[in-house]
């Protein structure tokens, strides 16, 4: 039984199996979340409810966050919106603040250096796993900051992820979440194009997954996300919607950059098409969709 009590700030389809295998942990973990239910879930398996994201920090010695997007993570931190009652406010000398949502590296690093301002420590750590990886606590965690921090805090991490490794400075952890999520978009889509060829030239679609898993095409997708995905399975691990903003914040960062990013400018289009489409809560393979409409047929196994 750990004597570190762990807050947690954003029990969504990651954060909450997260926070439960911390619990899990023997850690004491208070949350909250924006929507009561994650909350009362939260408690009913032996955390407790902080009341607001300053609640939370001012009961935990260590605050962690999984919120969607920068402005989620600049409101909830630093009270840039409409929040009033920010975890800014009850963080004290020594504190130290994990960030596992996926934003801007530019942000990252701004909130960092407001949080330095009182004494406190932050490290932008996204993740990758996906849901199954976050209620097996098999997460990849990418982290950024000060290297000793994290050294301090790696059984706090390591009760949530299979892999955690130190990226560099505040903003590499997301720079290479960002790297992680070229490859993934790229993935999705190459696999998804590859299903609707197959299909339309009149293979055997169990036939193909099975035999390009097994030689140089072989990739996470094909393995968790194929076999679901030639019977119409798009139930979210990870949504749609998500994909897309993460490869928003890819594409603009190569902007500022001067980065080549011809695929993922592409992949970013289709998962755009996915959301005003409608399809923004699929699972992020359901990029397969949008291949599907404009072949005008569906790339499908008869159950």
């Amino acid at each position: 039984m750990s004597n570190q009590t762990v807050g947690f700030v954003g029990l969504g389809i990651m954060g909450l199996p997260m926070a439960k295998n911390l619990v899990d942990g023997g850690y004491d973990v208070v949350g909250y979340n924006r929507s009561p239910e994650p909350t009362q879930e939260l408690v009913d398996y032996g955390g407790s409810d902080g009341g607001s994201p300053a609640g939370v920090a001012d009961a935990a010695d260590v605050v962690l966050l999984c919120l969607p997007d920068s402005p989620d993570v600049e409101n909830v931190v630093l009270g840039e919106g409409e929040e009033s009652d920010p975890v800014v406010e009850a963080l004290s000398e020594g504190m130290v603040v994990i960030d596992h949502s996926t934003i801007s590296p530019t942000v990252a690093e701004r909130v960092a250096e407001r949080v330095a301002d009182v004494g406190a420590t932050m490290l932008d750590a996204p993740i990758s796993g996906g849901e199954s990886g976050a209620i097996e606590g098999t997460l990849s965690i990418m982290v950024g900051g000060d290297e000793e921090t994290l050294e301090a805090n790696r059984d706090i991490l390591e009760t949530m992820g299979e892999t955690v490794t130190h990226c560099g400075p505040s903003g590499a952890g997301q720079t290479t979440k960002a790297c992680n999520q070229i490859v993934v978009a790229a993935q999705m889509v190459g696999v998804s194009e590859a299903l609707v060829f197959a299909d339309n030239a009149g293979a055997d679609l169990e036939a193909v997954v099975e035999a390009i898993s097994g030689g140089a095409a072989g990739c996470w997708t094909l393995d968790n996300r194929a076999p679901n995905m030639i019977h119409g399975g798009f139930d979210p691990g990870f949504f749609a919607e998500y994909q897309y903003k993460d490869l928003r914040i890819a594409t603009d960062a190569g902007e500022a950059f001067g980065s080549p990013m011809p695929q993922t400018s592409l992949a970013h289009e289709l998962y755009k098409t996915m959301v005003e489409n409608g399809m923004g809560r699929d699972d992020n393979s359901g990029v397969m969709q949008v291949l599907e409409m404009m072949s005008g047929s569906e790339a499908r196994v008869d159950d």
